[in-house]
């Protein structure tokens, strides 16, 4: 029998470049980054830059319409891809303020994570 974890997402993911129109994320102080999948309160991305869990990192995030600086907490991050010259890693990330933009264009945000 497989038991599913309870999904304790607060607000939609998107992962279609279409639905979400992020063009570009960095991680201060300028490590490129590749989105996996965004919402309002928090990312996954792809960087060749550890992400320590517990610490706080900083994202720039570039969409079609809006740009700006979100605080996030590393939640988690593990090695994706390993080559004989580097490691890419994968880190989710739960931003301290949720990103208006996509709350404000009709994306779900629960009440404690607008809070």
């Amino acid at each position: 029998m497989i038991v599913r974890a309870r999904d304790r997402r607060r607000s939609a993911r998107l992962v279609a470049s279409s639905d979400h129109d992020v063009l570009a994320v960095r991680v201060r102080p300028g490590h490129a980054a590749t989105l996996v999948d965004i919402s309002a309160s928090g990312a996954l991305v792809d960087t060749g830059y550890r992400l320590l869990p517990g610490t706080s990192v900083e994202l720039l995030i570039e969409a079609t319409r809006h740009r700006g600086h979100f605080r996030a907490r590393v939640v988690r991050c593990e090695v994706v891809h390993v080559t004989a010259s580097a490691l890419s890693y994968r880190g989710a990330v739960h931003f301290e303020r949720h990103i208006p933009w996509l709350a404000a264009e009709g994306y779900v945000v629960n009440e404690l994570a607008a809070s």
